[in-house]
């Protein structure tokens, strides 16, 4: 009993000293670092990524219980996988880690990802272009809805997509329903390609998207079309708008998550949301501020 009391008084002596030490300073540190844990969380969540973490704390919580049990072989052999584990996630977590520092690199970007395209002015001109963008891709999309013509989408924001056009061909075409139509027309040159929307302008087309490399993640019935926009969205900030060629359906590729089953009236306020409006927190691109979408990630 007398020993239970001497560490009880202990622990509060530790107590006392920790927090009279306190200064305004650690306040901070202790939110930045809740924030920093909070936002790795949200970019783990309903990813493979959450699967591995998973598996990284029960053979830390192995590796800590045969240290306190003295078994000295599995305690070895886990002390080398620790030590080396830093190059192991950075290994499994590539995806992940590039997505992350891509979009802390959006977030500072600064103001020029308000009306969330690079190279964006404020004026009436330039906002004019992008809503005729959206406006021609919503009502290219409902009519080639109707006549099942696959189409792939893909409107540049803060994130350039060079690489990505040079497999395509360069138009710089004004952006109409006819336009659109002719490229995805199912006898045409470019129709199994991606086009690509740059500062509201059909900047190319024909361009071959990455793949997705979550296949296991994504729904059996949705085909290569499907799995390259959900791919170029995984390696961008990009909104990917997809037209199946089989059913019809109209869908949306966003950070690596695809939402299915637009219509005309639903996919003009989605794309006027994430493309036009500038105080939707989630069209602004950055790090932080994609930790407010939630919407369609459900």
């Amino acid at each position: 009993m007398g020993l239970a009391v001497d560490q009880i008084r202990s622990f509060w002596g530790s107590l006392q000293n920790v927090f009279g030490s306190f200064q305004p300073k650690d306040i901070v540190d202790i939110l930045l670092v809740a924030l920093v844990i909070y936002g790795v969380i949200r970019l783990v969540r309903e990813t493979r990524a959450g699967q591995l973490v998973k598996g990284i704390i029960i053979v830390v919580l192995v590796w800590l219980l045969s240290q306190a049990l003295n078994l000295y072989m599995m305690s070895t052999l886990l002390t080398y996988v620790v030590q080396f584990g830093l190059v192991c996630v950075v290994v499994l977590f590539q995806p992940e880690i590039r997505s992350a520092l891509e979009r802390m690199g959006r977030g500072t970007a600064g103001p020029a990802g308000a009306l969330h395209i690079p190279g964006l002015s404020n004026d009436e001109a330039t906002e004019a272009r992008h809503r005729r963008a959206v406006m021609a891709v919503v009502e290219a999309c409902a009519s080639m809805s109707k006549s099942r013509t696959g189409a792939l989408i893909v409107f540049e924001r803060a994130t350039k997509l060079g690489d990505v056009i040079d497999t395509g061909t360069i138009l710089n075409a004004i952006p109409s329903v006819p336009v659109i139509g002719n490229i995805f027309f199912n006898k045409a040159p470019l129709h199994d390609g991606a086009m690509i929307i740059r500062d509201g302008m059909i900047y190319a087309a024909g361009c071959i998207l990455p793949l997705t490399k979550r296949n296991n993640d994504v729904a059996i019935e949705l085909g290569t079309r499907h799995r390259a926009g959900i791919g170029m969205s995984e390696n961008s900030d990009a909104v990917v708008v997809i037209v199946s060629e089989e059913t019809g359906q109209i869908s949306i590729a966003l950070g690596g998550t695809i939402t299915r089953n637009y219509t005309r009236e639903t996919l003009q306020a989605e794309l006027t949301n994430l493309l036009l409006d500038e105080d939707t927190p989630r069209g602004k691109g950055g790090f932080f501020s994609s930790l407010w979408r939630n919407k369609h990630e459900k």
